[in-house]
């Protein structure tokens, strides 16, 4: 007899060894996600790869699925395999009822992995909580930025980001 743990339409994503249920969105949270993946886009058109909402491979035990991950380009488009940490420049995810598991379960989650730079977009109250100088135990650096401010991604200095413009 088959046995289905998990059924082929249920969100999930594997975080240190463990199956997590991924929440639903809401209206903002998906428009916020189309609108900063959309800006994103254009400003790194030629630079980097913008995924929305597709796995990377931190480790056997963690692969998580962020809203967008900024990666290098791969000619075939990772066919055959996820972005692995020396693979992604920018790791975003948006925060609607989750501001605080992707604070104190992501963040420490990719901190460990050597993501060098990462971002949270929460939705209800338009600013951005960023993440950066990684460590095992955590981000050494952390603040929040408003939406009238402007930011870059570590490897893309040159490239200013307006905070207004990832909202709708």
């Amino acid at each position: 007899m088959k046995r289905v743990i998990i059924t082929e339409n249920e969100r999930v994503e594997l975080i240190d060894g463990q199956v997590i249920p991924m929440s639903a969105k809401n209206p903002p949270h998906a428009a916020t996600t189309l609108c900063a993946s959309d800006y994103l886009k254009r400003l790194l058109a030629e630079v980097a790869l913008v995924r929305v909402q597709d796995p990377i491979q931190l480790s056997q035990y963690s692969e998580p699925e962020p809203y967008i991950a900024v990666v290098y380009i791969d000619a075939r488009k990772y066919i055959d395999r996820h972005p692995a940490p020396n693979e992604i420049f920018l790791l975003i995810e948006v925060a609607d009822r989750t501001l605080e598991t992707d604070r104190k379960q992501k963040a420490p989650l990719y901190a460990k992995a050597g993501i060098a730079d990462y971002w949270i977009l929460d939705v209800n109250q338009r600013q951005v909580y960023v993440f950066r100088e990684p460590g095992l135990e955590g981000y050494n650096l952390e603040f929040i930025l408003q939406e009238d401010a402007t930011l870059s991604l570590i490897v893309f200095p040159e490239i200013e980001v307006q905070i207004s413009q990832l909202f709708p």
